[in-house]
């Protein structure tokens, strides 16, 4: 759930959102050690996820996307240069508008 549009509904009502995430990665570490602190625990990136996309509105899709995407370069924390790329699909379930529209939205990738 996030506040993001531009309608007035929008700025004061949660929607529905749904958000995938594709990080890359190079997992040879932890494929080799079988140990969490080896690659990106997504357990705490869906959390630091899920805050940012809580802690404000946000006008636009695409700027809620980025956010989210340096939250996903950032990995498991500041510094964390295993995550080499993100991929966000940010997707707006049953969006406010005049017609039928199950979902809308966007998809950004951004690199290190």
């Amino acid at each position: 759930m996030a506040l993001c549009g531009v309608l007035p509904e929008e700025v004061v009502r949660p929607q529905p959102f749904r958000v995938d995430v594709d990080l890359e990665v190079d997992l040879a570490a932890s494929g080799a050690s079988d140990a969490l602190a080896d690659t990106v625990d997504y357990g705490g990136l869906t959390d630091a996820l899920v805050a940012c996309a809580a802690e404000r509105h946000h006008g636009l899709m695409e700027h809620l996307a980025d956010r989210l995407a340096r939250v996903g370069l950032a990995g498991t924390g500041p510094g964390d240069e295993r995550v080499s790329a993100v991929t966000i699909t940010l997707t707006k379930l049953r969006p406010p508008v005049a017609h039928d529209l199950a979902s809308s939205g966007v998809r950004i990738t951004r690199r290190r």
